[in-house]
C-alpha cells in the first residue's frame, strides 16, 4: 500500500472523528447529531484500514472496529429509529 493512501486514510480518521466529536459536543439537535455519527463511521472505516494496512498499528485497527459499533448504534439512534413519544 502506498505511503500516500496509509497516510490519507490516517488523516482522514482523525480529523473526521474529531470534527464530529465537536458536533456531538454542540449539541446542535438530534439529525445533526445522527449525521456526526455517520461522520464517525466514516472515520473509523478510514482507521480500521489503516489499522491493519499500517506495519505495527493493528491495535488502532481492532479499536475501530469496536468503535464502529458503537457509532453505528448512533446512526441508528438518531437518524434511523423513530423516537419514541414522550
Amino acid at each position: 500500500m502506498s505511503d500516500f493512501i496509509l497516510t490519507a486514510l490516517q488523516y482522514y480518521g482523525a480529523g473526521v472523528a474529531v470534527l464530529a466529536a465537536l458536533i456531538v459536543a454542540l449539541d446542535l439537535g438530534r439529525r445533526i447529531t445522527g449525521w456526526a455519527f455517520v461522520l464517525f463511521v466514516t472515520s473509523s472505516l478510514a482507521l480500521i484500514a489503516w489499522g491493519f494496512l499500517a506495519e505495527d498499528s493493528e491495535g488502532i485497527g481492532w479499536q475501530n472496529i469496536a468503535l464502529l459499533a458503537i457509532n453505528a448504534a448512533g446512526v441508528y439512534r438518531y437518524l434511523i429509529r423513530k423516537k419514541e413519544p414522550a
